[in-house]
């Protein structure tokens, strides 16, 4: 097993479960029944993940002219919305984080049934069909979200109905724990994508940075547009600009089989991290957000 393969199937997996479980303390039934009640979060955001995000890759693979090979490779990562880390981000962010939840769990199981229809767009419209039919796995998908999200979660908010005082008591550790496991998670993806990082940023570096910034805005104005409150927005604007690398390079490695494909991939992952870690630096010492209301 290579560096990269122990990073995206045990150490990074790992972290993130580790993360949900402290994430899940800080959290009750209540923060999710007040977003179901009231919907248009929701709405928003997966509005943003899934239509946006594909139409933004799709123009800038245009504006640029990009390499059929490189322009396929950020359709696909456009394709992948949400995963963990954007929950990670958004608990440090102080956003909302039942909404952050929420949007990442609805979205990467939608997205098991798009990614098929906009690959294969993708594909004949740069002229790089492989052939190959794009069938993604939707047991295993949901098998990994509710590995890495959802049952951590739910034993954490567990905890927190049993043990209340110790869970408010964990709220600032489990915070500092978020920014160390990010800080170490970038390193180890730089480490893990060392040898193709220079051909990487040199192919694709400034569209994958505007992809990032330009979801991440707008994520941000759609939500303040229809007057949602600033932890909703700043999750909004998490959850548009944060993608799941590790189901994009999957797709592009071993159902398309093609390595070049996840190089844009690599490009993005370090620009996300980049913005997510201002963000946080930014929002995480912010003290008096607003409540947290959907």
């Amino acid at each position: 097993m290579t560096a990269a393969e122990i990073i995206s199937n045990i150490f990074l997996p790992l972290s993130l479960a580790i993360i949900m479980l402290g994430m899940g303390m800080t959290l009750m039934l209540t923060d999710f029944s007040r977003i179901l009640k009231n919907p248009k979060a929701i709405l928003i955001g997966l509005g943003n993940q899934l239509i946006f995000l594909p139409i933004i890759g799709f123009s800038l693979a245009l504006a640029f002219n990009l390499h059929p090979v490189m322009a396929v490779g950020l359709m696909i990562l456009a394709t992948c919305p949400g995963g963990p880390t954007s929950n990670l981000i958004t608990q440090v962010c102080r956003g909302n984080i039942a909404l952050s939840v929420t949007l990442t769990a609805i979205s990467s199981i939608i997205c098991v049934f798009t990614i098929p229809f906009i690959l294969s767009f993708a594909l004949a419209y740069f002229g790089t069909d492989t052939g190959v039919t794009i069938k993604l796995p939707i047991l295993n998908t949901i098998i990994q979200i509710m590995g890495i999200t959802i049952i951590p979660i739910s034993i954490g908010m567990f905890i927190r109905r049993l043990k209340p005082d110790f869970a408010r008591r964990m709220e600032k550790p489990m915070r500092i724990a978020s920014t160390v496991i990010f800080i170490i998670v970038f390193f180890a993806v730089l480490a893990a994508n060392f040898n193709i990082l220079g051909t990487a940023m040199k192919e694709v570096g400034l569209p994958t940075l505007l992809l990032n910034i330009l979801t991440m805005g707008l994520g941000y104005l759609t939500a303040r547009l229809f007057k949602l409150d600033l932890k909703s927005a700043i999750s909004i604007s998490v959850e548009s600009g944060i993608q799941n690398g590790t189901l994009a390079i999957v797709i592009a490695t071993s159902i398309l089989n093609n390595f070049e494909m996840s190089i844009p991939t690599a490009a993005y992952a370090i620009w996300m991290f980049i913005t997510g870690g201002i963000l946080m630096w930014l929002l995480g010492t912010r003290v008096d957000v607003q409540s947290n209301q959907v």
